[in-house]
């Protein structure tokens, strides 16, 4: 057992609360801190291996060449490293990430970028079309998540991911709260397992995040949200689903509770709104979580993700015009003329949301029935094969964001063991588990009976060899069981050290 090793196990009884207080003056201990060096120092090493596999392959550029390069050379290049990174997700063998992926489909999206590299829609006086792309891409997301059983006021903007979207969201609800209610401490009261997005947003805007505990299901406490929210709550927030487990909170008891309080509610749709609706058309048991629900003021859902669109645009859709305002931000004494802007972002690429506008109108309601059908049905296969693991076990009943832990079995070395295989799965933890989000790539004949093959095999081998490690497992396991969580953030920030070092 190391030094770390026996801190962690005479620290483990102490309150959460008071680990944080001592991590300060505890870290500046010599024997502590040289100890917290030497382990995250052994595993930056490994992942600057993992993060810059190019290094000495192709050439780096610390500075502008003296004399431009000639753009077929370019263009050979990025051929041949396009080459070395698709063949895994064109295979089927990562979650998420990309959720289309036929090759017609990226080439239209393409064809529309191109028509469009020019638009901005700052300049919507140039570029009038960015309005009607963006407009259009609102209402169909709107009338997809309920807006026409409503009283069809629901309204929102295009912006440039679900992260952004959630910021936003918060910034409005901060804002009208300060506004309308006079609140000048806001809270926001959300699962342990809503987005970490949210946990930036608090600190973005000085917003206190409520983390609520989750039940044996993996759903939000609903009496711990009753009790956590009070008279500086300006939203609640559940996930539809949420990002580590694949379960749908339970929106409509989570929303009444926001209702009947006055607070505003926001669902968090980003993975599941362009799924959720047709699943529940094709008959899978989806519980209402959308604009029908009359306490939901504010969904976020990525088109870039089951929308299909290419990467870089989201919705985020409130039941009034009246909310939406306070999103918008405008000057109007700055000497250098009229300002206005709908999101974060000054000028945009139009060209997303041209592309984005364009992969609604090509998919229509039968072509994302179809993909959702396809995709339910691979999630079965892969469930019931996970089912017969018998070190594995499901996390709860998910549609198809599958993720599984091992009681016996160090769960992140089998992660390791599939990553060696060519899977990328995401880790997680608390508890420490993995999961596998399908996409269309994995609905391609043969690839969930190869994962499931594969799995099997990963288990067998952790099985058979326990004190194999890989790259992932020190670092997943660390953040598993390291009491102290500023240590772990000291390391994922070298890590983007690492990420922008040449």
């Amino acid at each position: 057992m190391t030094n770390m090793d026996q801190m962690i196990e005479k620290v483990k009884w102490i309150p959460n609360g008071l680990i944080h207080f001592m991590e300060k003056w505890i870290r500046k201990l010599p024997s502590v801190k040289k100890e917290i060096n030497k382990q995250t120092e052994s595993m930056a090493s490994d992942l600057e291996s993992m993060v810059k596999p190019y290094s000495g392959e192709f050439q780096s550029h610390a500075k502008l060449p003296e004399s431009g390069i000639d753009r077929s050379v370019i263009l050979d290049e990025l051929k041949n490293i396009s080459a070395l990174e698709e063949k895994r997700w064109k295979d089927g063998l990562v979650s998420g990430a990309v959720y289309h992926g036929d090759s017609d489909h990226i080439h239209f999206l393409n064809e529309v970028y191109a028509l469009q590299s020019q638009n901005n829609p700052l300049h919507s006086d140039l570029f009038p079309s960015a309005s009607k792309f963006e407009a259009e891409i609102v209402s169909m997301t709107a009338h997809m998540l309920g807006a026409d059983k409503t009283n069809n006021e629901v309204c929102g903007v295009v912006t440039s991911g679900g992260t952004e979207s959630i910021l936003l969201a918060m910034k409005t609800y901060r804002d009208r709260a300060w506004a309308v209610n006079g609140i000048r401490r806001p809270n926001i009261v959300l699962p342990v397992t809503a987005h970490a997005a949210f946990d930036k947003a608090g600190e973005y805007f000085k917003i206190k995040i409520k983390r609520v505990p989750i039940d044996e299901n993996y759903q939000a406490d609903i009496n711990a949200v009753r009790k956590t929210a009070n008279g500086n709550t300006i939203c609640i927030v559940g996930s539809a689903p949420n990002f580590p487990h694949g379960i749908v909170d339970p929106i409509k008891e989570m929303s009444e509770i926001a209702r009947e309080r006055g607070i505003c509610f926001h669902v968090d749709a980003c993975l599941g709104g362009f799924v959720l609706p047709w699943a529940e058309k094709l008959g899978y048991p989806v519980p209402e979580f959308d604009f029908r629900l009359p306490g939901v003021s504010s969904i976020s859902a990525d088109t870039h993700k089951f929308g299909y669109a290419a990467k870089g645009t989201s919705v985020i859709l409130y039941r009034t015009p009246e909310l939406r305002r306070y999103q918008y931000y405008t000057i109007a004494d700055w000497p250098g003329g009229l300002y206005f802007s709908p999101t974060f972002a000054g000028s945009r690429p139009g060209a997303l949301s041209a592309a984005c506008w364009a992969a609604l109108l090509s998919m229509g309601e039968d072509g994302y029935l179809e993909s959702v059908k396809q995709i339910l049905a691979t999630a079965e296969v892969i469930k019931q094969g996970i089912n017969e693991i018998s070190e594995l076990k499901l996390m709860g009943d998910p549609l198809w964001v599958i993720a599984f832990e091992s009681k016996e079995l160090d769960i992140y070395k089998i992660m390791d063991q599939m990553t060696n295989k060519g899977w990328n799965l995401n880790g997680l933890h608390k508890p420490s588990c993995a999961h596998i989000c399908l996409t269309l790539r994995h609905t391609k004949q043969g690839v969930a009976e190869q994962f499931l093959s594969h799995l099997k095999d990963a288990v067998d081998f952790v099985k058979e060899n326990p004190s194999e490690s890989g790259e992932m497992a020190p670092v997943y396991g660390m953040a598993a069981t390291l009491p102290f969580r500023g240590v772990v953030r000291d390391f994922l920030k070298q890590y983007l050290d690492i990420y922008y070092k040449v």
